[in-house]
């Protein structure tokens, strides 16, 4: 990642701060970069990685978006900021000399970002009121920095944000070569996550990651569940067809009823006349049934 690219990183963490760089906060900002390796040979080394990556830091708080612009914040810098940010100090004038932009640029260039990143994002969270009521809730997303390269080649990042707070916990880059899925425990791993409730878009609605999250991690989730993944409440896949689950025997088929038009009424009601006049001729008693049936049909 270049330098222009981490510098961006690190403006992420900016946005969600409400001041720059107060001066209680300074020293505690060295002590925590102290945990960013040094990959540089250390023979000849003048500026020390601590001080150059909180002069850096300190820059882009106050708005500065590119090495250059850090170099400039550096050089106008009073001597008692450079000093509380461990800037290298001349030991035969006593002026601290700040790093110049090819400094700037080369190290941030060469530092391991992750860890960069993730320091920094301790440090932020660490500056933040803790949450006195209801349960922490962090939010898993991931977002394509602008201007970090021509279209197809910028910086794609998935962070972890505190809805509290609004302060970026952390972020990962992700690459060509890999996705968001590959990167979410990377991203997760070194926070603590006991009774945190994770959120996440569809994307990460993965048995995998539920079950890191739960068993691993001791937190909680909230994922968001579309069609394509109902199959994920089972261990089963679900059935190709919604029916198929259901085995019923058929129904058996029931007679459909005759409709009524003049046709049939005509057929069902000439019995009923070829029976009246048939036993026309039986006695009275019989005659007089018959006859009042046949009136009754007719």
């Amino acid at each position: 990642m270049g330098s222009t690219s981490l510098i961006d990183v690190l403006a992420v963490h900016a946005d969600h701060l409400d001041e720059s760089l107060p001066v209680q906060r300074r020293s505690s900002l060295v002590t925590a970069l102290a945990a960013v390796p040094d990959r540089r040979d250390p023979r000849g080394v003048v500026h020390a990685l601590p001080a150059v990556l909180a002069t850096a830091v300190a820059a882009v708080l106050t708005g500065a978006r590119s090495a250059a612009a850090v170099a400039e914040w550096a050089a106008d810098a009073p001597q008692q900021v450079l000093a509380e940010l461990g800037v290298f100090r001349d030991p035969f004038t006593g002026v601290h000399r700040a790093p110049d932009e090819s400094t700037f640029r080369r190290i941030l260039a060469g530092v391991d970002a992750d860890a960069l990143d993730d320091t920094v994002g301790r440090w932020v969270l660490a500056c933040q009121p803790a949450a006195t009521t209801g349960r922490r809730v962090y939010s898993v997303d991931g977002k394509t920095l602008r201007g970090s390269g021509p279209a197809g080649e910028q910086v794609h990042l998935l962070a972890v944000l505190d809805q509290h707070t609004g302060t970026v916990l952390g972020q990962v880059d992700v690459d060509g070569k890999t996705n968001e899925l590959t990167r979410f425990q990377p991203l997760l791993g070194s926070l603590d996550l006991t009774a945190v409730v994770v959120t996440a878009d569809a994307l990460h609605t993965q048995r995998e990651h539920a079950r890191w999250l739960v068993d691993t991690k001791k937190a909680a989730y909230v994922f968001t569940v579309k069609k394509k993944h109902s199959a994920q409440h089972g261990d089963q896949p679900a059935p190709a067809n919604r029916h198929h689950h259901h085995r019923c025997s058929p129904t058996p088929q029931q007679p459909k009823p005759i409709p009524a038009t003049p046709t049939t009424r005509t057929r069902l009601k000439r019995p009923y006349r070829h029976l009246a006049g048939t036993l026309a001729r039986q006695p009275t008693g019989a005659r007089h049934f018959v006859k009042t049936r046949a009136n009754v049909q007719i």
